[in-house]
């Protein structure tokens, strides 16, 4: 089965060379010297390849069991659960005053792509207890902080979120689940909610929901919904446990992919929850933390691809077939490896020059956070905001197509199960659908984020690439098949802008029809501007002197691939846009 290393020198070439964290005004990030982030990615390295890659198959294999109302995870994960809980590492971005250890969100996300590609149904159990505690953190009560907070940072209690039911995905404001008041102030929580990740589970003595339901006298639509934490176990005063609560897993969904995490159909009887912030304003606050939790979807997407790609090279250099066009590389053996052909090098070059620029994308929109709730920047807020849908969407959907692109260079091997590969497919799948579907962030893109404050934060994206194109236009080397593809890309997404301000209010089809393209080309001109940042700093260390010459030349290399290969799908995607909507709305749905 595939083998899985942390990318610890990438990793650290993101935060010292290119974001230059130790430098940044941002508070934490000056003492993140190279030393400390290095410890702490390469401890996260070893429980990622020692103890979370090799349960990666297991998970896959044997799936979650609903027996007698109990959820049992795979075998080993209890273990697994155990050692990250012992490492405190869930709580490594969290307050330190609930038993986190206050390090910035930019760590998490560094240290969580590292869990995500050695086995990403196992790391969503943590990653979705993360995300209730951003919740309860924004807009919980000082006690239902300190009643839940503390258990969750630390993994005793696991956390999950609870939007979808089986009428309505996407429109919540559609939701049935009814929250009755009681004299005491709680709510009687009664419906169903499905898809619902680590939704029961084995591993953890208590499950805190966080559910969203109408309340009475909230008026239809999203209007109406509240957010109520629903423990599984109700907790006593004194914070020990006390009676199970009237909410069981219906069901365990039968997936496509990640299989190792527990997706269950949860039902609600009259469970006893209680009202997080105010009555009416759920979707308010359930939405809060969406920024991180797309962003770490996003960072689902080209994780796996990371593994995948991983396991093609290792595939790609030891396979021996045919024999290389330009004379033997192997003369003493049958054949050549794979790698030696053109056609397997460009597979591995798509997938290395995505992975490598997406992680880019993915640790700046981690920096962007730090800013913005660190320093309450909001011009910070305002463009995280916008790459937001791009970061969840372009990434997952490239992710996606890099994990076939891995599994095609194993050939036949690829299609069969024990090798490993399909795995990685399927499991990258399911990211370009939760946390919203891809469809949808193109549509938010397009409808909200371009616009959003005047327009002035997508005016900010431009001006920042043609600030860099400017800073760089007398060096050399970035003359070198950096500068001209950016600009000309770059010019590109103006125009599809411009081409939605000009049609899109006498003709919004013709703005939606080309959103799932514009969020491809943003997606295309984001890479372009981090393999142009991560150019520049590799010249830069070269130009300084350095004992790891091979490590920067081969990133300029691989830069210049993806401005040369990737980078020209801009002109596409434009072509495609100014087409219209004429061509895609022109079949009445009975021709169809």
């Amino acid at each position: 089965m595939p083998a899985y290393t942390a990318p610890t020198k990438d990793i650290q070439f993101l935060l010292h060379d290119v974001l230059k964290i130790s430098e940044s005004s941002v508070a934490g990030f000056a003492d993140l010297d190279r030393d400390t982030t290095g410890a702490i990615i390469d401890e996260a390295g070893k429980l990622a390849s020692d103890v979370l890659a090799p349960l990666n198959a297991t998970g896959d294999a044997e799936g979650c069991r609903l027996e007698n109302g109990v959820v049992s995870t795979p075998t080993g994960f209890k273990e697994a659960f155990a050692a990250m809980k012992d490492g405190g590492w869930n709580g490594l971005d969290l307050p330190e005053e609930f038993g986190g250890q206050g390090l910035p969100y930019l760590m998490g996300t560094a240290v969580g792509e590292v869990f995500v590609s050695a086995n990403m149904a196992f790391n969503m159990y943590q990653g979705l207890t993360h995300g209730a505690i951003g919740a309860i953190l924004a807009h919980g009560s000082d006690q239902q902080k300190a009643t839940y907070l503390p258990k969750m940072v630390s993994l005793d209690w696991t956390g999950t979120m609870n939007l979808t039911e089986p009428h309505c995905g996407t429109d919540l404001g559609l939701i049935r689940t009814k929250a009755e008041p009681q004299a005491d102030g709680s709510y009687k929580i009664t419906g169903q909610k499905i898809f619902i990740s680590a939704g029961d589970h084995d591993l953890a003595e208590n499950i805190i929901h966080l559910v969203l339901a109408k309340a009475p006298g909230g008026g239809e639509g999203t209007r109406g919904i509240s957010l109520f934490i629903v423990p599984k176990f109700l907790v006593k005063d004194d914070g020990s446990l006390g009676a199970r609560n009237a909410v069981a897993p219906g069901k365990i969904e039968e997936k496509m992919g990640i299989h190792g995490n527990a997706t269950c159909v949860m039902n609600y009887d009259g469970a006893t929850g209680y009202l997080v912030g105010e009555l009416h304003k759920g979707m308010r606050n359930m939405f809060t933390m969406m920024n991180e939790a797309r962003l770490g979807v996003g960072l689902q997407g080209y994780a796996v691809a990371e593994a995948a790609y991983q396991a093609s090279l290792a595939y790609a250099k030891d396979r021996l077939q045919g024999r290389a066009v330009t004379g033997a590389a192997n003369p003493e053996g049958p054949a050549d490896p794979l790698i030696v052909h053109p056609d397997i090098r460009r597979a591995l070059m798509d997938q290395k020059s995505f992975v490598e620029g997406a992680r880019a994308l993915t640790y700046w929109g981690a920096e962007l956070i730090d800013r913005s709730h660190r320093q309450g920047d909001a011009a910070a807020d305002g463009m995280i905001s916008l790459l937001t849908p791009v970061i969840k969407g372009f990434l997952t959907d490239k992710g996606f197509d890099s994990t076939v692109q891995a599994q095609q260079i194993f050939g036949g091997h690829g299609y069969i199960e024990e090798w490993g590969m399909s795995q990685f497919v399927r499991d990258a799948r399911i990211a370009m659908i939760y946390e919203g579907a891809n469809g949808v962030q193109a549509l938010d893109l397009v409808g909200r984020k371009l616009a959003l404050d005047g327009g002035k934060h997508f005016m900010a994206f431009l001006d920042m690439v043609k600030g860099f194109l400017k800073e760089n236009a007398d060096h050399e080397g970035m003359q070198q098949g950096f500068l001209e593809p950016l600009k000309t890309a770059s010019k590109n997404l103006q125009a599809a802008a411009m081409f939605f301000m000009q049609n899109g209010m006498k003709t919004p089809n013709a703005a939606l029809a080309g959103s799932t393209d514009f969020l491809h080309l943003f997606g295309h001109v984001a890479l372009g501007l981090m393999w142009a940042k991560m150019a520049r700093a590799s010249f830069d260390a070269l130009a300084a002197g350095t004992a790891d010459e091979g490590f920067y030349r081969t990133k300029i290399a691989t830069g210049r691939y993806y401005m040369a290969r990737q980078l020209p799908a801009a002109a596409l995607h434009l072509a495609r846009i100014e087409s219209g909507a004429e061509p895609v709305m022109a079949l009445p749905a009975e021709a169809f």
